[in-house]
């Protein structure tokens, strides 16, 4: 399929900015005869069809943020979102939220009733089946139609926008050291599949720490938990097979689950086994003995995140200041509970 032909390519082709472009094909007065013949020119060549949405949106602020994350379940999602508000309520903006409830299709369609001159920018986090397909055709249309958009914590690596991201590898290795420091021999991972970008990067700072210890990296300690049908058979049985003294989980939920289990086993928590969790939630605050944590800082990613495309939806059009985008990283911490020796 031909690829459709948007401001942006123009502006690209024609060295010029995405305002000049826009001026110049609603025939300004602000744009020389000149420039403004050679870009009609190049567009009608092309067959350009103005995009109505992206219009709206150069030519008016609605003051209006779209906010789409995958669930409202997991306490990490709904802190980031706000932190979003919060920032964002400081600047004189509002915030819609949609849920994408881990789908692709889901995802898309929220998008596209946002983008209907509703709202100035996007924040989002990306689903799970997103991930899964590798397809951010949507993604790139929005950005391609000039509307900000500022992933975080689920990114990919393939769209050039703004992001904020945890030091999810950093963080898991922190996180496993102090468990070897434990004297712990054989420590799990509890994940996700790997499509999702920060259970990968989670993986990788837990094998960095054991190769660093001179141990070599089990893959029968590796428990993989689809993230939307957690059975508790399924940890049953990993608990019957593996033999484990820690497990280093990549979200409060599977780490709980964990728990309950190795307590059913009569297993005494921190003596016998250790649990460290990602996300510090009210699961892990009140769960019984309490879980040591990763605190993700989600307010903060969210006030970030706010920033930065409030920042980029009120900067004057300017061609390079838009191809150059910011990726802010938020520094986690380890909070010592129960479930640790230390």
């Amino acid at each position: 399929m031909k690829q459709k032909i948007t401001l942006k390519h123009i502006a690209r082709e024609l060295e010029v900015s995405i305002s000049t472009v826009s001026k110049a094909l609603k025939n300004s007065d602000e744009i020389s005869e000149d420039t403004k013949e050679k870009i009609q020119a190049f567009a009608k060549l092309y067959n350009y069809k103005p995009n109505n949405i992206a219009v709206s949106l150069k030519n008016k602020r609605t003051k209006n943020i779209g906010v789409v994350i995958p669930d409202i379940v997991h306490h990490f999602f709904t802190t980031v979102f706000r932190g979003i508000e919060k920032y964002a309520n400081e600047q004189g903006y509002n915030v819609i939220i949609c849920v994408s409830d881990e789908t692709f299709d889901k995802e898309v369609i929220n998008m596209e009733m946002l983008n209907n001159g509703s709202i100035d920018g996007f924040i989002m986090s990306l689903s799970a089946e997103t991930q899964q397909k590798d397809d951010i055709t949507h993604l790139k249309q929005v950005v391609d139609q000039g509307t900000p958009l500022v992933l975080f914590d689920r990114v990919t690596d393939n769209l050039d926008c703004d992001k904020v991201i945890l030091n999810d590898e950093e963080i898991a290795y922190e996180a496993t050291i102090k468990l070897l420091k434990e004297g712990r021999k054989r420590i799990a991972l509890a994940t996700t599949e790997s499509y999702f970008n920060v259970s990968e990067k989670r993986a990788e700072g837990y094998k960095r720490a054991l190769n660093e210890y001179g141990m070599e990296v089990d893959n029968d300690l590796v428990l993989v938990i689809p993230y939307d049908d957690i059975q508790e058979s399924m940890i049953d049985a990993f608990f019957d097979n593996t033999d484990i003294d820690a497990i280093l989980s990549v979200n409060e939920i599977f780490a709980i689950q964990c728990m309950g289990v190795a307590k059913k086993r009569g297993m005494k928590i921190p003596e016998d086994i250790s649990f460290i969790g990602f996300t510090d939630g009210l699961l892990s605050r009140y769960s019984n003995p309490t879980l040591t944590v990763v605190a993700q800082h989600g307010i903060q990613m969210g006030e970030m995140a706010a920033k930065l495309l409030i920042d980029r939806v009120e900067r004057e059009d300017d061609r390079q200041e838009e191809e150059s985008y910011t990726t802010e990283i938020v520094k986690a911490s380890i909070i010592n509970r129960e479930s640790t020796l230390n």
